[in-house]
Order: C-alpha cells, then sequence, then structure tokens
C-alpha cells in the first residue's frame, strides 16, 4: 500500500478490487442489519456527496459531521475528502447538556458546511445550538442518486484530511490537524501491529467521532479490505452483552474498547444471553483509549473462557490524537504483559520489583513502539531521557505524528514540535507519565496534569478512584474522580468525587460510606480524603472515550455545582 497518496485513492482501489464485497454492515442493538456499503456502494454515495460539496464549498474549508449511529458518516467523510473539504467529526450534543465542546470546536475551525441526516430535523435544539449565519446545512441521504460525480482533484499526500479534535480530559479541545500521510503511515503502523488482513474483520460500538472508532476500526478496515461492523454506542451501553453476540455471529477477529467497556461486559454477564456465543474467533481485543486496568483483564478472561475467549487475545494498547492514533501495541496471539511493583517506589517516579504485598501494584504494559516510531520517557522539566523504569513524560516521533494544531501556534510549538535536550528532531509530547522497561515494553501510569502531589509524595489519581469504587457494588464503576484542593493554609488536600448506582441514590447512608472511604484511602494511600462528595450517575463530567475529565470536575467542585447526595 506504499504507493498510495491519499485515503481517496485508497477507497478508489478498493472499490475497483473488491467492488461488491461488503465494506460496512450497520447492525441495530437486537443484531439486525439495518444498512449495509460495499466498498463500490460507499464510493458512488461519497462520489455524489461530493460533488454537491463542491457546488458550495471551496477545498480547505471545513465541514462539521453531526450525525446519530449508522454508515451516513462514512458516506460524509469520504465525500469531504474528495472534495478537498477539512472534515470535522463531532459528537452529536446531548440534550439540554451545557458541558458538551461543541461552541469551542465551532470557533475554533469557523466550518462553511454542516453535514448531518434526517435525524437532525427532530431536534430543534440542535438547530439552536449549531445556529451560525455562515454554515450552510447539507442532508446526507443513503438512497439512491441522480447527481452526476464531477471531476475531482486527488487530495496530495500531505493535504489535511481532517481536524480531531482532542477529547478535553484536562483543558480546551485542540484541532489535531491530521493529514492524508499520517493516516497513512498510522494505518500501515495498525496493520503490522495487530496482523491484519482481508479477513480480520472487526465489530466495533466505539462512535466514529472518536478516532479510535474512526481509525482503528472503519479506516483500518478499508485499509486492509476487510469488513466493518459497527452498532450504535448507546446499544453497547444498555446491552453490552450484545457487542460480543455480534463478534461471535460475525466471526469478528478484531474488537476494541476502552477498559471501561470490558468491565461493562462483566458486570452484565447473564449465562442465559450467551448462550451459543463463541468468542474463539477472536484474535485481537484491544484495550485502550483510557487507563487499563489488571484486575479487568484477569475478570474479562475468568468470565468469558468458557465461551471460548482465548487469553492471549487480550491487547492493551496506548494512543491519542496528536499521533494519529495509534502509538503502541502488542503482538497478535502474544497476550499482555503485567508487572507487579512497588507502590512506594512509584510514588518517587521509578519502577521496582516488591515482595511486600501491602507495598505491590499491578502494572499493565501497552506494548511496544509501532513500526518506523520512537518512543522516549523524558524528565519534563529538564527534558531529558530518562533511563528504563524510570517515570517521566511519554514522547512520541515518527510519520503519524501531526505536525500542528489548527489555529493554535502556542500548543503546536510545545507540544508537537518538542525536542529533547542535546538532540534534533520533532517530538510529540503526550502529557502522560509512564516508563519503559528492559524490554521497551511502555507502561502508562497516568498524566501529568492529574498527578496529585500532597506532603511532596506524588499519587496516581486512577489508584484512589480504584480503591473507593472497589468498597461498595454501590460506588459506581469508572465513574469517580480524586484531585487536589488547596486548604485554608494553601496545603494541598485530598478531594474525592464519587457517583452512587441509581437504585441506591435515596437508600445509602451517606456518613457510613464517606467513613469506609475515608478509612481505605488512609490504608491504602496514606492520605486524608478530608473532601468526599457524593453524586447521582452521569453527574461526573467525561470525555467522548469515557475518561475522567479530572480538571473539569475539579471546578465544578470548587463552583459547587455538583449536586449532592445525602
Amino acid at each position: 500500500m506504499n504507493n498510495l497518496r491519499s485515503l481517496v485513492a485508497l477507497l478508489a482501489r478498493r472499490a475497483e478490487e473488491q467492488a461488491d464485497e461488503r465494506a460496512y454492515v450497520f447492525v441495530s442493538d437486537r443484531g439486525t442489519e439495518e444498512a449495509a456499503f460495499t466498498f463500490r456502494q460507499l464510493r458512488d454515495c461519497a462520489s455524489a456527496l461530493a460533488a454537491r460539496l463542491a457546488a458550495v464549498a471551496r477545498p480547505g474549508d471545513r465541514a462539521i459531521l453531526v450525525f446519530p449511529p449508522g454508515l451516513e458518516f462514512l458516506a460524509a467523510f469520504f465525500g469531504c475528502l474528495m472534495a478537498g473539504i477539512i472534515a470535522v467529526p463531532m459528537m452529536m450534543p446531548r440534550r439540554n447538556s451545557a458541558r458538551d465542546a461543541s461552541a469551542a470546536i465551532l470557533a475554533n475551525c469557523a466550518p462553511a458546511v454542516a453535514l448531518t441526516n434526517s435525524a437532525f430535523a427532530l431536534r430543534g435544539d440542535l438547530q439552536t445550538r449549531f445556529a451560525h449565519e455562515n454554515i450552510r446545512w447539507i442532508e446526507v441521504d443513503l438512497g439512491p442518486t441522480t447527481i452526476a460525480p464531477v471531476a475531482l482533484p486527488d487530495p496530495a499526500t500531505d493535504d489535511i484530511a481532517f481536524l480531531q479534535y482532542t477529547s478535553g480530559s484536562t483543558s480546551e479541545p485542540k484541532g489535531v490537524m491530521v493529514s492524508h500521510a499520517n493516516l497513512l503511515a498510522n494505518l500501515e503502523m495498525i496493520r503490522i501491529a495487530l496482523g491484519n488482513t482481508r479477513r480480520s474483520t472487526y465489530v466495533n460500538w466505539v462512535p466514529l467521532y472518536h478516532d479510535m472508532g474512526l481509525i482503528l476500526n472503519a479506516l483500518q478496515t478499508l485499509y486492509v479490505g476487510a469488513t466493518c461492523v459497527l452498532m450504535a454506542p448507546n446499544a453497547f451501553m444498555q446491552r453490552p452483552l450484545g457487542w460480543l453476540r455480534a463478534i461471535s455471529h460475525y466471526r469478528a477477529e478484531v474488537a476494541c474498547s476502552p477498559n471501561f467497556g470490558f468491565d461493562l461486559c462483566v458486570s452484565r454477564y447473564r449465562a442465559d444471553q450467551m448462550e451459543d456465543v463463541d468468542l474463539s474467533s477472536l484474535r485481537i481485543a484491544l484495550n485502550g483509549a483510557e487507563p487499563v486496568h489488571a484486575e479487568t483483564i484477569e475478570r474479562f478472561i475468568a468470565t468469558f473462557a468458557s465461551h471460548g475467549f482465548d487469553p492471549r487475545a487480550m491487547y492493551p494498547a496506548y494512543g491519542m490524537a496528536e499521533a494519529t492514533l495509534l502509538i503502541s501495541g502488542g503482538t497478535r496471539s502474544c497476550g499482555h504483559v503485567a508487572r507487579r511493583v512497588s507502590q512506594a517506589a512509584l510514588q518517587a517516579h521509578r519502577a521496582e520489583a516488591t515482595s511486600e504485598a501491602d507495598d505491590t501494584q499491578i502494572v499493565v504494559g501497552c506494548g511496544r513502539a509501532l513500526a518506523r516510531e520512537r518512543i522516549a520517557i523524558v524528565d519534563p522539566q529538564k527534558r531529558t531521557r530518562l533511563p528504563p523504569d524510570r517515570i517521566g513524560e511519554i514522547w512520541v516521533s515518527g510519520a503519524n505524528i501531526a505536525r500542528a494544531y489548527w489555529r493554535n501556534n502556542a500548543a503546536t510549538r510545545e507540544v508537537l514540535n518538542a525536542e529533547i535536550a542535546g538532540e534534533r528532531g520533532a517530538w510529540l509530547r503526550t502529557g502522560d507519565l509512564g516508563f519503559l522497561d528492559a524490554n521497551d515494553e511502555l507502561f502508562v501510569t497516568g498524566r501529568i496534569k492529574d498527578l496529585i502531589i500532597i506532603r511532596g509524595m506524588n499519587h496516581y489519581p486512577q489508584d484512589i478512584e480504584r480503591t473507593v469504587q472497589s468498597l461498595d457494588e454501590d460506588l459506581r464503576e469508572n465513574c469517580g474522580a480524586a484531585f487536589s484542593v488547596p486548604d485554608e493554609s494553601g496545603e494541598e488536600t485530598l478531594v474525592i468525587v464519587q457517583e452512587v448506582e441509581r437504585t441506591a441514590r435515596h437508600k445509602i447512608d451517606s456518613d457510613e460510606i464517606k467513613g469506609r472511604i475515608r478509612e481505605a484511602v488512609a490504608d491504602c494511600h496514606e492520605l486524608s480524603a478530608r473532601h468526599i462528595t457524593l453524586i447521582r450517575p452521569g453527574a461526573l463530567p467525561k470525555t467522548t472515550s469515557g475518561k475522567i475529565q479530572r480538571t473539569l470536575a475539579r471546578k465544578l467542585w470548587l463552583d459547587a455545582a455538583f449536586d449532592e447526595i445525602g
């Protein structure tokens, strides 16, 4: 695939070589096929849309893509690529939500066009939210078209394909300018790392406006000529076992999810709903987009081994939008790497073995650098390389790294074009903390901006959150935030915000559970949880991939914006 110049050329090749093979299938929450595209049908639908776009917009203009789950998004995305319009995938905002990033994204990218489907007409609140005098709305339809295709120039390799806005777990979203070259480089890296072929059917529930859903799933299957089966994210959230049934039905080789998705499958497991489900076809169960937990992997393997799930299929990985998507991964069918390390040493930014049970923490490896890519662990202040088993900031270099943010020169210089002291060459500063072991396995330990420092000791918030959520089933898993705020004397003090299960909102003894939380945090982390706030389900801010937005949670807490239970 090295002779391809763009994703437009890639789709043209697939439409020529595999014209009538199924490229994408969209299934309902019950597994019924609702829509499908062959490679040729996708090309024809996108080509017709490109003709419409070329009549109303100029190459380089931006088009926001606002779609409910379905195949229309893909037609819109490729229609933009063919017309030279820069696509801007966006989450469809929730009704009456005041915390989505749409306003910031619109202000930054200044779109000329908005693409959606007929479902938009049913949402009057969306028309108000996206009201903008210079935006032209175009409805995308999958039905037959009478629009004749027009001759359009093929994109250049370095042309911007789309803007992937960062999820904003610690800041305002920034528009990563992803080029065709970036995409083709990372898609080849993914192919090698996952060992994908035309037989590598995917089943995906992650939304297409998210880079994991779009690039790791939908574009990677196009790249290798495989089929991608899509389902709605809310269908997965309501019936996660439907994802596993679809994997079984389509004999999928690859399925990807953030860590919480694997937890959800375990928590909703019902033997009667898994009758005749066979997961033995699965070769890659990729766990990424948020911290990977060893106990999640162990529970998933134990729960679904009787359904043919091979433990060697579990595939922790690491990536981010600035790297197009994937940064590190393992080897197909080789399983995951886990290490028992000293919790005390981690607090001192070292990874060391321990034989003491009360000082043990299990960390999960996220694989190695991809083909033709480099990973370095760097002291974030001195900008010098650190040796194996020393924790520092993760820096990355390769053809998959975007070179600029849209209209953000300061962040472009600081984040995407950093230099290691005494060396030449641009590196991506990920903002994540981690270490490389002697075998170059990458272990991600947390976000620099989320790190809690109290009395000179470093504490990772996800470790405190897991301690809290393990205490009681009424405390929602993956729905808590730990952070610090200054007290009256200026000293940092610990705050814990935790969602309570819907069924427990009116029966939970808040004083009793807060006492247990304080005791557990003191025992496990030698910290005093001075402030504990219990909140209703769904109140904690998260990114589109499910990451906790701890910085925003901290601001909401300081503003007394959480409606506390009890």
